[in-house]
């Protein structure tokens, strides 16, 4: 057996953290091989899927078995990892207080429900809420290789928000450039395997959904508005910013749409009817559904348990959403990132 065989043979006798096969019968170590003058060995490890602590110990284990084997006195390991290609989903709204944070939230919870992996960036970076509907609040984010590490949530989502880092109820008065600068370290962090990113942006038209635009052009945009007029006016000039920018419009959300009386089962309408289904159809674009004015989904949102994580019926429009979602990427080549 030549030193390559043996170290191979003893690369395989340590486990891969996600198969638990060898390490070479799992291709997760290739290329080994033994310098046969300087006894220096060297070998690829595909790092794709591991967490920091999986990398470290493998490398830790790979160093304790080959050094010292026929002799060899040092181990290089030439990391690697597959680029995830990743679809950005943009959730805006022309105006503040139509419920777009809380569609963003149950938005993912409901993916990752449909089997698709899937992380949330709360862009609103002067009025984070996300902390709270995904019960992530008081965690901070570690960083690893100059990049920030998404906070775990009992969802199976992971997520990052400006609320991760700074003290609660702390005021962010920033100009553009630096709520820019901080939108780049949110959607450049390490998301693993995370195939969509739900990207939460501030109401309006400013300068966090440019710097999105300019620095990590969408895959697409989802517009949430309530049925009322007003907030269908500001709903459309969203629309027509990512127009203008060439960002395809997935579909427009109808927030608030009906209300149930709890007493007597009577349905009103305080915000209107119909309204962002009669304007998505004047626009051409799509009409995505709607989601009742219910108050199970605001105190489960303030609860930090979003409403699509439930086995309740309230989940059932959050998760037609998501299907619509996916449905319309799979019909369409969009951009990643």
């Amino acid at each position: 057996m030549t030193d390559s065989d043996a170290f191979a043979a003893a690369l395989d006798t340590i486990a891969d953290p996600l198969s638990g096969k060898g390490l070479i019968e799992s291709g997760r170590c290739a290329a080994p091989r033994v310098n046969a003058v300087d006894k220096v060995a060297s070998v690829i490890l595909d790092v794709t899927g591991l967490s920091g602590d999986d990398r470290a110990k493998v490398e830790r284990a790979i160093r304790g078995k080959l050094i010292g084997l026929n002799g060899i006195r040092d181990v290089r390991i030439a990391m690697t990892a597959e680029k995830t290609a990743r679809k950005l989903i943009a959730v805006g709204s022309g105006k503040g207080g139509v419920g777009k944070s809380t569609v963003a939230a149950n938005l993912a919870v409901a993916l990752k429900r449909l089997g698709v992996k899937v992380g949330l960036v709360d862009a609103d970076i002067y009025g984070p809420s996300q902390a709270r509907l995904m019960a992530s609040e008081g965690k901070r984010p570690e960083a690893e290789n100059q990049k920030l590490l998404p906070i775990a949530t009992d969802f199976g989502v992971p997520m990052l928000s400006m609320a991760h880092l700074v003290k609660p109820g702390q005021a962010i008065a920033w100009r553009g450039p630096m709520a820019g600068n901080a939108l780049g370290q949110l959607i450049d962090a390490d998301w693993g395997e995370a195939e969509i990113i739900i990207v939460d942006l501030p109401p309006g038209t400013g300068d966090v959904q440019l710097s999105l635009i300019a620095k990590h052009k969408p895959a697409g945009a989802i517009i949430v508005s309530t049925p009322q007029d007003l907030a269908l006016i500001d709903a459309t000039r969203a629309i027509d910013l990512f127009n203008q920018a060439t960002v395809p419009i997935i579909g427009i959300v109808e927030n608030m749409a009906g209300y149930a009386c709890p007493h007597c089962g009577e349905v009103s309408d305080p915000f209107g009817a119909g309204g962002a289904e009669t304007a998505a159809q004047s626009l051409g674009v799509p009409f995505l559904g709607r989601i009742p004015l219910e108050i199970a989904i605001r105190k489960a949102s303030d609860a930090g348990q979003p409403p699509a994580a439930s086995g309740e019926a309230i989940a059932q429009p959050f998760l037609d959403i998501a299907g619509a979602l996916m449905g319309w990427l799979n019909a369409k080549a969009v951009p990643t990132f």
